[in-house]
């Protein structure tokens, strides 16, 4: 003998709403194709999809499920594309490329980002060299290459630093912290871009390459310091005789000479 209610229960299988001639109604069968209609309707917010997997996927906003986990931190997501960008971070890669300067980015969008610093007017521009600048502060950071000005000091050993991002990089020097290590040698970096940086020597990788000669880097940095050889740039004077070097290691093989 039927309970009653009996007839009102609904089967446990996935459920699918679908409508016909204007009436909403639940199938447990698979749905027609109506023209111009999504079959398969999430109950919770009445949104519609073609495809039973769309409708599944949907409706993991409502549920909160993440079922793709970094191994690396356990941090989890809804979708699969969302992880594979995580876990950059862990291995430090940069993909992206900007074309014009050689900088790379984790994220395509941080690229295009990035991007419009070369598009956009730049107003400022330095009397010493030529360069141009969007903001005004960029100018005067930059304006300290040429003036040897090195405004933030370790409270640790005294180091002057030319950048207050250099000052933070160089802090992690007195913890002692080098979470990154290489696989290959076993060296280990206090900077996730210093391990990558260093794993290209391994792989033999050099992707920055000068356009006026060929030669390739295997960092960013080192194309940069070249590059002043072709537009003779020489921004390490030295405050003892007033000469001037392209690069700061040339400056400090110099000033010895003063030093003895």
């Amino acid at each position: 003998m039927k309970n009653k209610g009996d007839h009102d229960k609904i089967p446990t299988m996935e459920l699918y709403k679908y409508i016909e001639s204007g009436k909403s109604s639940h199938s447990t069968s698979h749905p027609r194709n109506l023209p111009g209609k999504k079959p398969y309707q999430g109950v919770e917010c009445g949104k519609s999809f073609n495809k039973k997997d769309s409708l599944t996927f949907h409706q993991t906003i409502h549920t909160g499920e993440k079922p793709y986990q970094c191994v690396e931190c356990g941090k989890s997501f809804s979708k699969s594309k969302h992880l594979t960008s995580h876990q950059i971070i862990h291995t430090g890669e940069r993909p992206y490329q900007c074309v014009e300067c050689g900088k790379n980015f984790r994220r395509s969008t941080d690229l295009i980002s990035h991007q419009r610093i070369h598009t956009e007017e730049k107003h400022y521009q330095c009397v010493e060299c030529g360069k141009s600048f969007r903001w005004s502060t960029d100018l005067t950071t930059h304006q300290r290459i040429h003036t040897g000005e090195k405004p933030y000091q370790c409270v640790d050993c005294g180091k002057s630093l030319r950048y207050i991002s250099h000052l933070y990089t160089h802090q992690i020097i007195h913890k002692g912290e080098k979470p990154y290590q290489c696989m290959e040698c076993g060296k280990s970096f206090s900077q996730s871009a210093s391990l990558t940086s260093h794993q290209r020597i391994h792989r033999g990788e050099k992707p920055y390459q000068c356009v006026k000669c060929g030669k390739s880097f295997s960092q960013s940095a080192s194309l940069t310091s070249h590059q002043r050889i072709h537009k003779g740039e020489k921004p390490y004077p030295c405050v003892e005789c007033g000469k001037s070097f392209s690069q700061s290691s040339d400056l400090t093989s110099h000033q010895r000479i003063h030093t003895g």
